[in-house]
Parts: structure tokens; sequence; C-alpha cells
């Protein structure tokens, strides 16, 4: 959103910015119902909406979309400031900008969230923006968690269950060559698609045995039972069980090789 860039017919580079005092001044007015002064407000603190809502680009919303929602949110930080509190309106105003932004997401969100979970998370969502109003700093989680007399595990689960999912090639760095990604960081490297054709090569291998050639492999391979204990289970000799074992095991190799 560098230089001229024009979201819901407004050209960025052509954005005013307020004075802190000019800023107190006309959001006096506007809680007292001045429609001029609101519309001078909304226009001069775009640039905060806008730097907003850059966090959450990249994620395929469009941000026009992005833009009106956090234009929102800025709409409720005007009428809900404590003019009297010695804080910057930026201050108070991002946390709910963002907020509302979040809110849009989560309610939008490709994956299904059950309506519990969405629940805390909006009372999150709701206290935080209360505590932020009332001191004028955003509080920690455990504050919140305190406040709604949750478990801090239960208001950290309802948020993480709202966080928009990203694609497992998502880029997370790049050193100029072949880029990190999220698939890189997380892939199983036990579970591989080789390893899966070998475990269906070898349960293939193994229901084409006999009978008695699998119970010997189950009982010496899985009970770990010597080959005179399984001998005297099966009722045969121990050569027996010998010679029935290497066979077993050169049909899997062959089959696995074959395969």
């Amino acid at each position: 959103m560098q230089g001229k860039v024009e979201i819901c017919g407004v050209n960025t580079a052509n954005l005013k910015t307020l004075k802190s005092d000019e800023t107190i001044r006309l959001l006096k007015q506007a809680q007292g119902g001045d429609r001029e002064a609101r519309q001078q407000l909304i226009e001069g603190n775009l640039r905060l909406v806008l730097s907003v809502i850059q966090k959450f680009m990249g994620r395929n919303e469009d941000p026009d979309d992005l833009f009106q929602v956090g234009c929102v949110g800025l709409l409720k930080a005007i009428a809900n400031f404590n003019t009297d509190l010695n804080v910057r309106f930026s201050t108070y105003g991002v946390p709910m900008i963002e907020g509302e932004v979040k809110r849009y997401l989560r309610d939008y969100s490709a994956i299904r969230v059950s309506r519990s979970i969405r629940d805390i998370a909006y009372r999150v969502l709701q206290c935080k923006e209360a505590m932020t109003a009332e001191s004028g700093k955003e509080p920690t989680m455990e504050e919140v968690a305190k406040r709604l007399e949750l478990p801090l595990q239960t208001v950290n689960e309802a948020l993480d269950a709202m966080v928009s999912p990203i694609s497992l090639f998502e880029p997370v760095y790049s050193d100029g060559g072949d880029p990190l990604t999220v698939m890189d960081q997380v892939r199983d490297t036990k579970n591989t698609d080789e390893r899966w054709l070998e475990h269906i090569a070898l349960r293939d291998a193994i229901a084409a045995l006999g009978e008695r050639e699998r119970r010997i492999l189950t009982m010496r391979f899985f009970d770990c039972k010597t080959q005179m204990e399984v001998a005297g289970e099966v009722g045969i000799s121990q050569a027996q069980v010998s010679r029935l074992e290497k066979n077993a095991i050169a049909s899997l190799r062959k089959a696995i090789c074959v395969n």
C-alpha cells in the first residue's frame, strides 16, 4: 500500500493526518453529535486503518472488505474513546480496529468452529476491548481470563481456534534460493509415500502366507518367543519351526522386492 493506492474509492496518497490536540477536540465534538467532526476524524485516521489491515493481507481476503471492516472498528473507537484519559487515540483505536477485523475473519473462516468456542472467543475479544478502553492499554491474556473467570488455557484455545488457516506451501523464509515453506517445517519424515507402499506390500505379503506360518511369525517377532517356546505351543519340533520361519521370511522378502 505504498504510494497511490485506491481502496474503496479512497486515494491513500491524499489522506491527511491529525495532530493529537486536534484529534481530542474533534472527538469531543463527534461524541456530542457533530457529524462533520466525526467525518474529519474518519478521514484523518484512515491511515491508521490501512496500517492495521496490512497485517491481515496475504490470506486471500479482499482488501476492500478488510478496509470496510476496519472502518467499522474505527467508528466504534471514535464512539467509545474516553477523552478524559491521558492516552493517544491511536493506542485505543488500533486494538479496536484489529479486533473488528479478527471478528470478521473468525465469523467467515474457511474452517467451521463450534459455537461454544466461538462464543468464548467473542467474549474474550469484547472483554479485551473493554479493558483496553478502561485502562488505555491492552491487557494480557491472564488478566482477561481472570476477568472472565475462565481458565487461561480455555481462553488461549478459543483464540487459537479463530486463527485463519494458512497454506502448507506458504513461504516462511527465503535467502534468495528456494523458499522454506510451512510444509518443510511440519512434514513427517517417517510416514512417507515410500513407507506407506512398503507397509501395504508387507501387509499383502503376510496375508498370502499360510495360517501356521503367520502364527509362527507373530509369536516369534511380536510376542518375542523363542523357537523352542513356539514349537511347544504349535506342537512341532524346533527344527520345523526354524524351517517354516526361514521360508516365511524368504516369501515376504520376495513379495516385497517384486512389488
